[in-house]
């Protein structure tokens, strides 16, 4: 069994926060849209997933008619945010700039 993660206080959210940035807090988790066409962000989250199998973190993602959601906790620290978060938010990013994804501020 894996060591239990450790989350972050408010002020290293704070921290964490500033170096992903469009990503914003909610609660016990940071979420961003990006605008994509519904084919598109099928394959955006298909990217994604391989990603988060490599990483051993996931996200829970929400698809609509042109726009992908993604919300990310840490389950395993009772719904609380972890550097895993952040890292995984990152990468996100990085696949939606691959895909051609347009960040929303909503």
């Amino acid at each position: 069994m894996g060591d239990v993660p450790v989350a972050l206080t408010g002020a290293e959210v704070d921290v964490a926060l500033r170096e992903v940035p469009g990503w914003r807090r909610v609660g016990n988790e940071i979420s961003r849209s990006y605008a994509i066409g519904y084919h598109g962000g099928v394959a955006m989250i298909v990217h994604v997933a391989d990603v988060e199998r490599a990483v051993g973190h996931h996200a829970d993602i929400d698809l609509r008619w042109g726009r992908v959601r993604f919300g990310i906790t840490t389950h395993d620290a009772g719904h609380r945010l972890t550097a895993a978060d952040f890292d995984l938010a990152a990468r996100i990013d990085a696949v939606a700039r691959a895909h051609g994804a347009e960040p929303l501020d909503v």
